[in-house]
């Protein structure tokens, strides 16, 4: 691809959020779920139609989310997918990537593609997406970001952040450095599981990217962040529980790991795909926010609560606190959790926010079990939270994507900041199917977090079990 404006764009439709009437009903501060996309492929050897394992970013007043779409059972899909709001949800647009698997417009070289993850540049203002490229033998062969100069509503062909030379790639995060005061305003970073945790820097807008650099540190499920120092921090799924890394000089050297919290998970029902990967970002002040699902604080890990710790230099961490979502003997258990944090706040007056999933009773079948999306958020840097609203749901477990490792919404969902107040989780919902055609769709809602209807005090409860069950590659199946 050329530098400067040209590019090959997707095609896109534009979606009216229900019409001036239900616009304005989301703007008075109703919760609406509101599909904003859905899969156009029809191949038989994939799902369809299937969205899910969405992530998202927010800057002014828009939003972009990104999804995998047209999931295979033994990893990957068709294409990605993508929306973008450019005024607060009140209209999304949405497309496919260009140039990327054999089934996009124009098609690209690879067979399948997964794992979107979305950044924003603002010194050279381009949008980013990650994916994570996937061969004919199914493993991960490369890293791609498509580029989008334009606000988000069309894209060019991807530039190859890194080919695997015969490794399997898995899990691909991206930020950039959004903070005029920071001394590597502009740089942007990439990380991936090479059998390592792998990171890569781009300085020009992600045109071109750096080699990539390895750490030292075995994990998965990396997710960077950038401080307003312009210092890196990178949180991810380790061991037996959530450590980080950070880079002070840009990107050109990483630190040693250090451990954030141990994790104790309880395996959810209904053979549902889920992992305690983590969910991180930073705040004004340069705290950084790090959520999962864990079940230390529930007697005998019968279910998870959402769980997070805190840093202001990536090193010391918090004791990790549980959000009271519900009681601990509530058995709701809840996971898959998307944080979001207003950049523009800071100190105790942080806003955050959480979608997340969850089942009422935790103790459910995969005939049973009602999977529902909630979402809660606080104005004072989790000191309290609102009472928990649900979003979308229950979902039936068959109407969702099935895989080799469950059925799926995602590994990850995501929630993002937009047009001051307001908070956007991006989630997967699905209906009843027509025989054998799916319907599962990429959805948002829009809640404004300073209208609190209720709201109840974080607590850190005394840890009453403690055990880790670790999925060691949740993507795509282990290298033969």
């Amino acid at each position: 691809m050329g530098r400067g404006k040209r590019r090959v764009a997707s095609v896109v439709l534009l979606v009216l959020v229900g019409g001036l009437a239900l616009a304005a009903t989301v703007y008075a501060g109703s919760v609406v779920a509101t599909p904003i996309s859905a899969d156009p492929y029809t191949n038989t050897d994939s799902q369809h139609r299937t969205q899910l394992e969405p992530d998202s970013f927010g800057w002014g007043n828009t939003v972009v989310a990104t999804f995998q779409t047209g999931r295979f059972f033994d990893g990957g899909s068709s294409n990605i997918g993508w929306a973008t709001t450019t005024n607060a949800g009140r209209t999304w647009t949405t497309g496919m990537l260009p140039g990327t698997t054999i089934f996009a417009t124009p098609p690209g070289p690879w067979a399948r593609i997964s794992d979107p993850a979305v950044a924003y540049d603002p010194l050279h203002d381009v949008w980013m997406i990650s994916t994570l490229a996937i061969d004919s033998s199914v493993s991960g062969a490369a890293v791609l970001t498509s580029r989008s100069t334009d606000g988000g509503l069309t894209w060019g062909q991807p530039v190859e952040t890194s080919v695997s030379s015969g490794t399997f790639y898995d899990k691909n995060w991206m930020t950039c450095d959004t903070w005029v005061q920071s001394p590597h305003y502009g740089n942007c970073y990439q990380e991936w599981d090479d059998s390592r945790l792998t990171m890569s820097t781009s300085t020009d807008g992600g045109l071109t990217w750096a080699a990539p650099k390895f750490p030292g540190n075995n994990g998965i499920g990396g997710q960077p962040v950038v401080q307003p120092n312009g210092n890196v921090i990178v949180p991810y799924e380790g061991g037996a529980g959530i450590r980080s890394f950070r880079s002070i000089d840009g990107g050109n050297t990483w630190q040693p790991s250090v451990a954030v919290a141990t994790v104790s998970s309880h395996g959810v029902a209904g053979q549902l795909r889920t992992s305690p990967l983590p969910s991180a970002e930073v705040a004004g002040d340069g705290k950084v926010y790090v959520a999962w699902q864990d079940c230390a604080f529930r007697s005998g890990c019968t279910s998870n609560d959402i769980v997070y710790s805190t840093s202001l230099d990536g090193v010391a961490w918090t004791a990790k606190a549980r959000i009271p979502i519900d009681a601990v003997t509530s058995g709701v258990d809840h996971f898959i959790p998307g944080v979001a944090v207003d950049r523009s706040t800071s100190g105790s007056s942080t806003r955050l926010a959480l979608g997340y999933y969850y089942y009422p009773v935790a103790a459910c079948t995969a005939q049973t079990c009602q999977l529902t999306v909630g979402f809660t958020s606080s104005t004072d840097a989790g000191a309290t939270w609102s009472t928990a609203r649900k979003v979308a749901g229950p979902l039936t477990l068959s109407w969702i994507a099935s895989t080799n490792q469950g059925v799926m919404v995602g590994d990850y969902m995501s929630t993002s900041f937009a047009g001051g107040n307001y908070a956007f989780p991006i989630f997967a919902v699905a209906k009843a199917k027509t025989g054998a055609v799916f319907d599962e769709r990429a959805y948002s809602a829009r809640f404004d977090v300073t209208m609190q209807s209720g709201s109840v005090s974080a607590r850190r409860d005394r840890i009453r079990f403690s055990k880790h069950n670790l999925v060691p590659d949740l993507e795509l199946p282990p290298v033969p």
